[in-house]
């Protein structure tokens, strides 16, 4: 039995985190980066914040979206809660689909937030983004696997 007090680290994270990042598994994965993010050491645990409230919005309506298209991809029941190794897959293949979808080089680092930004300067809007793309990266992301 681990001797960490889960409720007493929740609580200290949600003082430390005022602007939560809705892609915090994918940046601490490292497939994915964001020019806005901040990193914490908390309770020898790494935590993500946001550091602007206009790109964190931004960022909690794509995710919204991302997971819209991701449950009917990735064949989820709309009533479970996500699992992690789906939502590692979503949050990944949604940087990357969104980046190859703007047409950036495979070499370019997918950064969350200015992805989003270019993807609304195109389309106007998150649900005009080309989902249809983005989930082929959804579906095709292999998360890394476990080191035995």
């Amino acid at each position: 039995m681990s001797g960490y007090n889960e409720d007493a680290y929740r609580q200290a994270r949600a003082s430390a985190i005022a602007m939560p990042c809705p892609f915090e598994r994918a940046l601490l994965a490292r497939c994915a980066i964001c020019c806005k993010a901040r990193k914490l050491l908390l309770a020898e645990r790494e935590a993500i914040t946001c550091t602007e409230a206009s790109a964190n919005a931004l960022c909690w309506d794509y995710h919204r979206a991302l997971h819209a298209a991701a449950r009917f991809a990735l064949h989820m029941d709309p009533h479970q809660p996500w699992p992690f190794g789906k939502e590692i897959r979503a949050q990944c293949g949604g940087a990357l689909g969104l980046r190859d979808a703007l047409g950036y080089p495979e070499t370019e680092p997918a950064d969350y937030a200015r992805l989003i930004a270019e993807g609304l300067a195109r389309h106007g809007e998150v649900a005009a983004f080309p989902f249809s793309e983005i989930m082929r990266a959804v579906v095709h992301y292999e998360p890394r696997r476990r080191r035995r």
